[in-house]
């Protein structure tokens, strides 16, 4: 099924659930020879995931050398590595069958893979059999053309329950977050994106964005409609730190048909060096309000 009623519950707040039927079509459970040749070129993963104890909803970022993601089935992706012990998704993925969202970005080519599914782990990291596996158009995507891999030891984890005032500056400036979501059975994890700026910092707890015209299938905004539990990601694409952000989302629509929504932040874990990947800077998308 690719819709829930939370997803339907927009659409037809929106008025798109014909163009959401017809867009649907695309969502399969199948990995095309053409997605397993892009999941191999790339060197980084964005998952998304509750915590089977808390409850918490984290989006986390893996990387590594092109080859670590691929598809070992018609329905399935295996990762190597996995993702640290101190990244607070790590144990959510060596729980066998939790929902999972993932999504396979190329910044050089503003292409993206979403395969949503369930995860087990395995002797080298973990798989993902799939329920749903589809595209997305390049819209929001800003282009980033090369990347370099830099020696990095990540930092040690630094926790709080508000953002500061430096990681509020962070926000504010950034081009690209990614945002993870789930449902009753299942997970998901997608991309945002805008011009600096487009992300508001109101308070050290409360932040918002504008939802811009997508592909009107509402994934994303649904599973909010449905259960408000959500994690952010913002990435430092020089430096590699990573800011993931846990907490709760709702959406306001405007009588004007303007959406945004509004994120309250209930836990903050920074990590220097997250990442080896040092991307070029962006080349903003012709998408961007």
């Amino acid at each position: 099924m690719t819709y829930h009623s939370g997803s339907r519950a927009v659409q037809d707040r929106v008025g798109v659930r014909d163009l959401a039927d017809h867009v649907g079509q695309a969502v399969g459970q199948g990995i095309r020879p053409v997605a397993a040749a892009f999941l191999e070129l790339q060197p980084m993963l964005i998952v998304g995931a509750a915590d089977p104890e808390s409850g918490a909803v984290r989006a986390s970022l893996l990387t590594g050398e092109p080859g670590f993601v691929r598809a070992t089935g018609p329905r399935q992706i295996s990762v190597a590595g996995g993702l640290g012990a101190g990244d607070p998704l790590a144990a959510a993925l060596c729980a066998d069958g939790t929902p999972v969202g993932t999504l396979a970005l190329d910044p050089r080519t503003r292409r993206r893979m979403r395969l949503n599914g369930r995860s087990r782990p395995t002797p080298r990291g973990f798989a993902v059999e799939a329920d749903q596996v589809f595209a997305n158009c390049p819209k929001y995507l800003q282009k980033r053309v090369s990347y370099e891999t830099v020696e990095r030891v990540p930092g040690v984890a630094r926790l709080s329950g508000e953002l500061s005032s430096r990681q509020r500056e962070f926000i504010e400036r950034a081009d690209t977050f990614f945002l993870a979501t789930v449902h009753a059975h299942g997970a998901d994890a997608s991309h945002r994106g805008g011009n600096p700026g487009f992300v508001h910092v109101d308070s050290p707890h409360e932040i918002r964005w504008r939802d811009y015209p997508g592909n009107s299938m509402f994934l994303t905004l649904g599973n909010l409609a449905a259960d408000p539990r959500a994690g952010l990601l913002f990435l430092d694409w020089a430096s590699g730190s990573a800011l993931q952000l846990t907490g709760t989302a709702r959406t306001d629509f405007a009588p004007d048909g303007e959406r945004t929504v509004r994120f309250t932040v209930t836990e903050v874990v920074e990590t220097p060096a997250a990442s080896p990947l040092r991307w070029a800077a962006p080349e903003y998308s012709p998408a961007n309000p």
